[in-house]
């Protein structure tokens, strides 16, 4: 399709050529943002550069919010958790600094794991979602999981001969999080094919992961002591280790809420 090009068009039909060629050329947040950023420009006397860009800019910013929306939908996180919504007034134990030095994702292009450890309702899950979300913004590929499900789903691969490319696919990603490691004990198959899909990231990519049990207690999940300290060593080697405490928020949260509404009763 031509569109006609003519001078003097009317304002109505300058903004119809405008629609349709953003149409064409797949713009959608100038066709929609266009008549705004006009006006704007007009009051604020913008030079027509600057006009371009304004345009440009609006369209670049959306495009990006897209890809970031799409690669945080890629990444199979549970629910929405952000670093804006964590209460750390409320666990001292985990610090805000260096949680915000985390968001940067310099450790993830460094190709550096993280744990989080420490009991139930301590924010570990809140934090590994959070931060997984951050590094899904900033642009890297993300893919969250539990470590039943992940182990679930290697021994299934095994058995139909679809291991590699399962492990493959687990090793692409930048940044892998595996929630409650841990909580269930793992047979020696289980816990050897998690550590082929830990060895396959090595110094590679980063392996983020919560767990409710301190590195002593991880042979209760796997049971070959020399295995279990091979995975512990990929998971700590350059990384960083926070550990998130003992008192549940969750429990403290709920009960302070009880209190309140007793006063308040």
């Amino acid at each position: 399709m031509t569109l006609p090009r003519q001078r003097g068009l009317t304002e109505q039909a300058a903004n119809t050529a405008i629609d349709t060629a953003c149409r064409l050329l797949r713009l959608p947040s100038i066709r929609n943002e266009f008549s705004d950023i006009a006006d704007r420009a007009l009051k604020d006397q913008m030079t027509y550069r600057g006009f371009l860009a304004e345009l440009l800019m609006a369209e670049c910013d959306e495009r990006s919010r897209r890809r970031s929306e799409r690669r945080i939908k890629a990444a199979g996180f549970p629910r929405d958790k952000s670093l804006r919504t964590f209460d750390f007034a409320a666990n001292p134990n985990i610090d805000a600094a260096t949680i915000h030095t985390l968001a940067s994702c310099e450790w993830i292009k460094k190709s550096q794991p993280l744990c989080l450890i420490g009991d139930s309702g301590t924010g570990k899950s809140h934090m590994l979602i959070a931060l997984g979300t951050e590094a899904a913004m900033a642009g890297y590929r993300v893919k969250y999981v539990l470590a039943t499900k992940l182990v679930n789903e290697l021994v299934e691969a095994a058995d139909e001969k679809q291991l590699s490319k399962t492990i493959a696919r687990y090793g692409r990603v930048d940044l892998l999080c595996i929630d409650e490691l841990g909580y269930m004990e793992l047979d020696r198959r289980g816990a050897e094919l998690l550590f082929q899909v830990l060895t396959e990231r090595e110094e590679k990519n980063s392996v983020a992961i919560a767990s409710n049990e301190s590195f002593g207690g991880w042979t209760k999940t796997f049971t070959d002591p020399r295995l279990c300290a091979a995975i512990v060593d990929r998971l700590t080697f350059n990384g960083t280790i926070i550990e998130t405490g003992t008192d549940s928020y969750r429990l403290a949260s709920t009960r302070a809420r009880a209190e309140e509404a007793a006063k308040a009763g």
